[in-house]
């Protein structure tokens, strides 16, 4: 009999051992340069294995779910979880970092390829879609958590490689709780043969969405990721604003299913994009106290982004099956690699604009960031002309069934 609570809560320590791999590795990045005598170019593309690993085995995952089936995509990902962070603490230097990154990037992928459609088949409507909030309210909360383990284990001057043998608890326990459960079966069969899969993807609704994950990813991301660079001299804390922005999201993604069942999917991705493009452009004008309440704004509004898409596809195209709901979460890891240079491109050239101008030191790396983010707000910009169609689009088809 399939335990659907127990495979849900290791779900959950799966997507927490995703978080502390991105937490406690950006924490740890200072001293691995500094150990193994890494310049930041090499630091970024070690960083860069990590967004690669995930949309790899993410669509890999998801193509031979049914085939495989989430057990042994688990235990899969267990294995590489594990060999990444052995191979990360015996690695020697960048060519190891290189390989063990990658290694923990497909173990990540590996997560969500399994656990989406899993607890998609597991539970019905809004259980669904209120389960699927709070699986992945773990990755903010991971964040946090692995963010101030990771904080406390460099000021009590533990050393890196105790602060990654710290990633090994959750991926214990998750293993532990799927260790001899019986995995659910699809609900819609036509979800099981990759030829109905990909045509319901052939179609304009999954192609859609699939454009519009691009823009929700980087939207979330992007900002986040340059969150130490950009805000460090916004008379804010940096790793407050992140702390601040993943707890919000945390404690959104928990309470997202009631939200979601009174607005439905559409609704409530319209209205994220509102508040995350209000939170960025109040991070591109304000400085002190009040970045802190851009980042409410901005967290609210990314909080629900990533489930809800997923969540939008397991309902409204469910013949798309898993490996629909993996090449849309592919796509959103795949988005914000790509992504990551051309802001670091905005960053450089906004530097240079604001330079001419005679900024220098400090003035000028807030002017730069601040110029930067209101480049950032085209995204979500974007989306809410993309959200606002989709919404009449889906009234339009309810009345067209009614």
């Amino acid at each position: 009999m399939t335990n659907s609570n127990r495979l849900f809560y290791g779900s959950c320590f799966a997507l927490i051992t995703t978080a502390f791999s991105f937490s406690i590795r950006a924490g740890i990045l200072p001293e691995l340069g500094e150990t193994f005598s890494l310049s930041a170019q090499q630091l970024g593309f070690i960083n860069s294995m990590w967004f690669l690993g995930f949309p790899i085995s993410m669509i890999l995952g998801g193509l031979f779910y049914h085939s495989l089936g989430p057990k042994r995509i688990m235990q899969f990902a267990f294995i590489t979880h594990t060999l990444g962070i052995v191979l990360t603490i015996f690695s020697g230097g960048y060519t190891g970092l290189l390989l063990s990154t990658l290694l923990i990037g497909i173990g990540n992928g590996c997560t969500e390829a399994a656990c989406n459609p899993m607890i998609a088949d597991a539970y019905e409507g809004k259980q669904m879609n209120t389960l699927l909030n709070r699986f992945h309210m773990w990755f903010p909360g991971g964040i946090v958590i692995g963010s101030l383990v990771s904080k406390f284990m460099t000021d009590a001057a533990l050393g890196w490689q105790a602060q990654i043998w710290i990633i090994m608890i959750p991926t214990l326990i998750y293993a532990y709780l799927f260790l001899g459960q019986e995995f659910p079966k699809p609900k819609v069969a036509a979800a099981t043969s990759v030829s109905e899969n990909l045509k319901s993807m052939a179609t304009p609704i999954y192609l859609f969405i699939l454009a519009c994950m691009a823009l929700t990813a980087i939207s979330e991301f992007g900002p986040q990721q340059w969150t130490s660079l950009i805000m460090a001299n916004s008379g804010a804390q940096p790793m407050v604003i992140l702390a601040l922005i993943t707890g919000l999201m945390a404690v959104g993604r928990y309470f997202g299913g009631e939200i979601v069942h009174k607005l439905d999917q559409t609704g409530v991705l319209l209205g994220s994009a509102v508040l995350a493009a209000i939170g960025i452009f109040l991070f591109s004008t304000q400085t002190g106290s009040m970045i802190y309440v851009a980042a409410i704004f901005f967290a609210l509004g990314i909080c629900y982004f990533w489930p809800n898409m997923i969540g939008f596809v397991a309902e409204k195209i469910p013949a798309s099956g898993a490996l629909g709901m993996s090449i849309v979460g592919g796509m959103g890891m795949f988005s914000t690699s790509i992504f990551q240079p051309i802001i670091g491109g905005w960053i450089d050239s906004s530097r240079e604009a604001q330079s001419t101008l005679g900024l220098t030191g400090d003035a000028l790396e807030l002017a730069a960031g601040q110029q930067t983010l209101t480049y950032m707000i085209s995204f979500p910009g974007i989306l809410i002309v993309l959200f606002t169609i989709l919404y009449f689009w889906q009234r339009g088809s309810k009345l067209a069934n009614a």
